[in-house]
Parts: structure tokens; C-alpha cells; sequence
């Protein structure tokens, strides 16, 4: 295929495709693994639709690029990018609930929003991300704890399916199609539109407090101390520390901040930030840049410049997007890559598997450069990856041996009832996934329903054997 962008007429068996067609190389944000890929990007639903009904190779939907590994990747098939479906349709000032195309992002939503009062009750640790990824993932933020995923903050969602048809679902309508296209990663149909609910700000800054853990036990208490104090909590972990001091932490929890807790200058705009000033990573740094005695310096440094700090006003946009000043710092892991690893166990085994996995990695020398962990609340769907209990989320760059470690862990995750999320996996086996995610059969009755061919597959899903053979 030689067309770059243009609007060209493709064939599919004897129907005609009018869609902008290219072929080029894609990854996830981790840049592990590439593949060419045949791209789509449509302007309007009925050109959507028209080659969803025609085109027969597989297709899975890609917003912003930002699940880590193969979950927007499609080779042999075809990527359906839908980032032109960008337009917020209303908004419900009484209700906060804002209906829009699934190529919004939350910044977007956050820069139209915030200074009306309003903020995504959900995110994760990036604004650079579609509402239709966001869905897909049923990603969580901080604030699981207290308030599930996104998926408990959707009054619907408009799929198209493998026919062309567009449904609504709901929790209360065609609730199944719901249940499995939140956390489905984009294999039920394509996520067009959705009703998201917003959360009324009084300002954009967080009253936050930060505490630093001796180690794992200490941050795990902290954290239950404080569950109900806070909305959002996060913590640090140096990987690279071991015996009584395993798994210390730097432990954040915040709230947004009222008006009464501004001072004179900030409640005068108290929705108004400074523009953040951004960075960049202009190369692909060298393979020793993260080695093991880089990192463990970092993490030494980081901890002993971090004090306790009992109350302190951060803007939002700090306290949420740390790394979104940063632009382009998947680099920093080099050209090869590499592997996000986010576990998570059910509470009762949650402290005796943050110990193992964090023992096994300070053995391993392979330390990560950004460990975060937090505590999970209540959640449905069925295969969101949250459960309640405590995840911890490793970044490895891709050197010798790192696939054979992580199935070492991966197998420690398992046996203590634990699952990967699908949004940063690269590599589990179907094994580990099959056994990690109990309603997987509820799901593919679903999807056999509304997809009996699999004509949504993608190279995650075929990797892990979602659909039987």
C-alpha cells in the first residue's frame, strides 16, 4: 500500500472502502513490541462504519497511544485510529455529565472544564490520553480506593459494532455490552461516544501531605491510617532497597483544597494555574543510563531529599502529571524499550506479595526507576484489572533476561491470586492471564454475541488467546 494519509478508494472483496489508508511503524508508549501497521483515520461515523462492514482484516480502535504495550497494535490486521472523533457534544452543568467523542482527551476535557468548577472524577497518571482508551482500559487513578474506576462514573457509552450498528449501554442498558466494553480493550466494537460524569472542583489545587516509610510495612500502614482521610493516594518505592529497610516509601495522600484553604493571592483565581513549563527528551539515552547503580543512587537521593511534610498547597496538574512536563520521557529507556509490570493482589495477600516481589527484584539487581504502588477498592467488570487489595506498578527497560524474570514474578502473582493489567502488559502468557481473570468466559459470551466472527482482535488479545481459536 503506497497512500500516506490521502483519501483513496480500497477494495475488500467487491465493496469499496473511501478511508484514509497508511501503513506505518507503531508501539505502545513502552516501544515494546513495533510492528508496521496498516491505519485508518476516519472523519465521520458513516465512514466508520462503512469500512468496519467492509473491510475484512482484523481491526482494533487506537486513541492516543498511550497503553503501554500491544493493546492498540495490530499486526497482520489493520488500526482504526480515532483521535478525528475529538468534538464534546453537551454538558449537564446541574449533573456534571459531559457527552463526547471518544477522541477527547482528558486534557482536553481538564482545560475546558477546570476553570468551570469540574474535574474527571477518575485518572490515571496522564492527561494525554482518549476517553474511548480510557474506557477501554477501565483505568483507575489515586483515588480507587474511594471511588472505583471510570467505569463507575459513565451514564453510557455508544459502541459500534462489527455490523456498522451503534448500541447505547448503560449499567442499566444492555448492561452486559457494558460490563465487557469497559476494561474489554476496544475487542467488543469501536467506543464512538460517551456520557462521563465530572466532579465539582472549588479550586485546582490539593491540599496534600507527604510521608516518608521506613519500609513496606510502614507504608502499608500508613496508607490503611489514612484511607478514609484522603481521596488520593499514591506512594513511591525505592525497588533497589532490601532487608529492614525493604520497600521503603515516599507515601502522598491529597484532597482537592476548598477556598477557605487558599491564601489571599490564589482564592482571588482559585481555578486558574500558571502554565506548567515543559521538557523535553530530545535522544534515546544510552542502555547504561538506567543500569542498577544509576538507579539505586536515584532512589537514594530521592528519598533522603524527601522530608515529611504535614500540609502543603500543590496545583492539580503537578499532583495528577508529574511526568506530563516531561515530554517524550519514554526515551530515557532507550531505543530497545521497555516493559511496564503492573500486579495486583487481593488484600490478604497483598503485603506478603509486595514482600516477595520486592525481595525478588532487589535480588535480581533490576531495580525500577519508577515503582508506584496503591491500595484498590471495590470493583466490577468483567475484566477490569482492579480488585480490592494493593498493585504495584514496575518499569524494566528491555535488556537480556527481563522476560524470563518477569515470568518468575509473574508466577508469584498468580499463586497468590493476583493479575496483570491488560493496558501495561507486553508479554504474560494466556496462562497467566486466563487464570488471573476468573469472568473471562461471562466476557466472551458477550463478545460472541455482539462480534461472532472476532472481527475486533488486536495483537494483545491473539497473543493472549482472549477469543478461542
Amino acid at each position: 500500500m503506497e497512500e500516506t494519509g490521502q483519501r483513496s478508494a480500497q477494495f475488500a472483496g467487491d465493496r469499496r472502502i473511501a478511508a484514509p489508508l497508511k501503513r506505518a511503524p507503531l508501539s505502545g508508549w513502552g516501544r515494546y513490541p513495533r510492528c508496521l501497521t496498516d491505519i485508518y483515520r476516519p472523519e465521520k461515523f458513516a465512514e466508520l462504519a462503512e469500512l468496519i462492514t467492509a473491510d475484512p482484516h482484523a481491526l482494533v480502535a487506537r486513541g492516543a497511544g498511550r497503553a503501554y504495550g500491544d493493546a492498540a497494535l495490530n499486526a497482520p490486521g489493520r488500526v482504526i485510529d480515532v483521535t478525528r472523533f475529538n468534538r464534546m457534544l453537551a454538558f449537564d452543568d446541574a449533573t456534571g455529565i459531559l457527552r463526547c467523542e471518544a477522541g477527547v482527551t482528558l486534557g482536553d476535557i481538564i482545560d475546558t472544564f477546570r476553570p468551570r468548577g469540574f474535574f474527571p472524577v477518575v485518572t490515571p497518571g496522564t492527561r494525554f490520553i482518549t476517553v474511548g482508551g480510557a474506557i477501554a482500559a477501565d483505568v483507575h487513578g489515586k483515588n480507587h480506593h474511594r471511588d472505583s474506576s471510570i467505569a463507575a462514573h459513565l451514564a453510557s457509552i455508544d459502541v459500534m459494532l462489527a455490523s456498522g450498528e451503534i448500541r447505547r449501554c448503560s449499567p442499566d442498558q444492555n448492561a452486559d455490552l457494558f460490563h465487557a466494553t469497559a476494561g474489554g480493550m476496544g475487542l467488543t466494537g469501536v467506543i464512538v461516544e460517551a456520557e462521563l460524569k465530572l466532579r465539582r472542583i472549588a479550586t485546582a489545587w490539593i491540599e496534600s501531605e507527604t510521608v516518608r516509610a521506613a519500609n513496606i510495612d510502614h507504608a502499608i500502614e500508613i496508607f490503611e491510617r489514612t484511607d478514609r482521610l484522603y481521596d488520593y493516594s499514591v506512594g513511591w518505592i525505592d525497588c533497589a532497597s532490601a532487608a529492614s529497610a525493604l520497600g521503603r516509601s515516599i507515601v502522598n495522600f491529597g484532597n482537592f483544597a476548598t477556598l477557605d484553604q487558599l491564601d489571599g493571592q490564589r482564592r482571588a483565581a482559585p481555578l486558574s494555574l500558571k502554565p506548567r513549563r515543559s521538557l523535553s527528551v530530545p535522544i534515546d539515552f544510552p542502555g547504561f543510563a538506567l543500569g542498577p547503580f544509576t538507579v539505586t543512587a536515584f532512589n537514594e537521593l530521592y528519598f533522603r531529599t524527601h522530608r515529611d511534610t504535614p500540609r502543603a498547597l500543590v496545583d492539580c496538574e503537578r499532583f495528577f502529571y508529574p511526568l506530563d512536563s516531561i515530554r517524550d520521557w519514554n526515551r530515557i529507556y532507550g531505543a530497545s524499550g521497555f516493559v511496564q509490570y503492573q500486579c495486583a493482589w487481593p488484600m490478604a495477600e497483598s503485603r506478603a506479595g509486595l514482600v516477595e516481589t520486592l525481595e525478588a527484584i532487589a535480588r535480581s539487581r533490576r531495580a525500577s526507576f519508577l515503582a508506584v504502588v496503591k491500595k484498590f477498592g471495590a470493583q466490577d467488570g468483567l475484566l477490569s484489572f482492579p480488585m480490592p487489595g494493593y498493585t504495584l506498578s514496575l518499569d524494566f527497560p528491555m535488556r537480556p533476561g527481563l522476560l524470563p524474570f518477569l515470568d518468575q514474578l509473574d508466577a508469584m502473582v498468580l499463586q497468590r491470586g493476583g493479575r496483570l493489567y491488560l493496558a501495561k502488559d507486553a508479554r504474560m502468557s494466556p496462562a497467566m492471564f486466563h487464570a488471573g481473570y476468573p469472568r473471562l468466559a461471562e466476557w466472551r459470551a458477550v463478545k460472541a454475541a455482539v462480534d461472532p466472527n472476532n472481527h475486533f482482535s488486536s495483537s494483545l488479545s491473539r497473543r493472549l488467546e482472549m477469543v478461542p481459536a
